[in-house]
C-alpha cells in the first residue's frame, strides 16, 4: 500500500525507520516536512530519506507543498503527523479534509481535529468511501481505540478510567517516592525531556481531557467538547497530601474517567491504594475499561515517544491495508 507522510519530524521518522526495517507492505511515495517535499510514485527509500533530513534539515526539494502532495501525489493513505496548533487544530485539519475529500484514507496522530471534528470528518470519510483512523492519539502506544472498537465488540462499557497523561505520573511518582516538591518534580521532567517548556496542558489536565473527548466522540456517541469536561490538574497538588496518602498505603494520581452510562467526563487528582492496577510508574499510560461481559480489562504501555507513536499509526496503516486488499 503506497502511503505519503506530512510532517517529517522525529513521529515521521520513526515511520519511516519502521517502513525500512520491515516487511510491512507499506511504500513511501510522498513526504512533506515545514519547508520541503518529495515525491516518486514509484517509491522512495525511506533511509535516504532519513539521511538527507538529519544531513540537510530538508526531506526534499524547496517549493513541494502538503498540499500538493496531497492533490498530485500517487498514495492510499494519508499520514498526517504535523506540527499542529491545539486550538486551532491546523495545519491538520485542513489536511485532513483535503485527504479526505480527494477520496484517500487517512491515518493521524494529531488529537486537535479528532477532538474537535470527529463527527465532520468521520461523516466526510464516509461519504467518499475511505477510513480515518487515529490510535495514535489516544495513549500512545496502547491500542485502546482498536481494543473498543473491535477487540469488546459486543460489550456494553460502562465506564472508563485510568491514567492518560505520561508527565503527570512522572511528576507524581518522583513526588511520592523522593519526597520532591511539585517544582522540583516538575523541572526533573523537563529536565529528561518528559514535560515542555509550558506544561500547561499537561499539568492542568488538559491534555486527559482531550484524549477523553476523542474517546466519547468517537467510540460512545457522544458529542462533547473540552467545555464539557470537569478538569483539576495536579498543579496545586502538594508533597503533604502525598505524605498523607503514603500514611495509609495509598497514592495519588491523574485519573481521567468516562462514565458512559451518565455521560459525564471527569480529569482529576484521586487517591488510590498503593497496589491498584493504575499506579503504574513514571511515564506510563494505564487505562481500565470496565464492561458488562469481560468485566474489567486494563491496558498499560507507553503513552508517548516517537517510536511508540509510529508503531501505533503502522498498526492503522496495517489495518486499512488488510482491509484494502480483502484480509481478514
Amino acid at each position: 500500500m503506497k502511503i505519503a507522510i506530512l510532517g517529517f519530524g522525529s513521529v515521521g521518522r520513526g515511520i519511516a525507520q519502521i517502513v525500512a526495517e520491515r516487511d510491512t507492505g507499506l511504500v513511501i511515495t510522498a513526504v512533506a516536512d515545514s519547508k520541503s517535499g518529495c515525491i516518486d510514485n514509484n517509491g522512495i527509500d525511506p533511509l535516504e530519506l532519513i539521511n538527507r533530513k538529519e544531513e540537510t534539515g530538508l526531506c526534499g526539494e524547496k517549493g513541494i507543498t502538503a498540499e500538493y502532495i496531497i492533490e498530485n501525489a500517487e498514495y492510499d493513505a494519508l499520514v498526517e503527523v504535523t506540527p499542529t496548533n491545539a486550538e486551532t487544530a491546523e495545519p491538520s485539519l485542513g489536511y485532513i479534509r483535503l485527504a479526505l475529500s480527494q477520496g484517500r484514507n487517512v491515518v493521524t496522530s494529531n488529537k486537535g481535529p479528532i477532538a474537535k471534528n470527529y463527527a465532520e470528518l468521520k461523516d466526510l470519510a464516509d461519504k467518499n468511501g475511505v477510513r480515518l483512523k487515529y490510535e495514535a492519539t489516544v495513549c500512545g502506544a496502547i491500542p485502546i481505540i482498536h481494543t473498543l472498537q473491535y477487540s469488546l465488540a459486543g460489550n456494553k462499557v460502562k465506564r472508563l478510567y485510568g491514567i492518560f497523561n505520561g508527565t503527570c505520573n512522572y511528576i507524581l511518582t518522583r513526588m511520592a517516592d523522593e519526597k520532591l516538591t511539585y517544582k522540583e518534580a516538575l523541572l526533573e521532567a523537563r529536565e529528561l525531556g518528559y514535560a515542555e517548556a509550558d506544561p500547561t496542558y499537561d499539568v492542568e489536565g488538559i491534555d486527559a481531557a482531550i484524549k477523553l473527548v476523542i474517546l466519547a466522540n468517537a467510540i460512545f456517541g457522544m458529542n462533547k467538547k473540552i467545555e464539557d469536561v470537569e478538569i483539576t490538574g495536579i498543579n496545586s497538588l502538594t508533597s503533604q497530601a502525598l505524605e498523607l496518602a503514603e500514611e495509609d498505603e495509598l497514592t495519588i494520581r491523574l485519573i481521567g474517567e468516562i462514565n458512559n452510562e451518565k455521560g459525564i467526563l471527569k480529569v482529576s487528582p484521586r487517591v488510590i491504594p498503593k497496589n491498584h492496577t493504575l499506579v503504574v510508574r513514571d511515564t506510563l499510560n494505564a487505562v481500565t475499561i470496565d464492561t458488562d461481559l469481560a468485566g474489567e480489562i486494563t491496558l498499560i504501555g507507553k503513552g508517548a515517544g516517537s517510536i511508540e507513536t509510529a508503531s501505533a499509526i503502522i498498526s492503522d496503516l496495517l489495518f486499512i491495508s488488510n482491509c484494502h486488499d480483502g484480509s481478514p
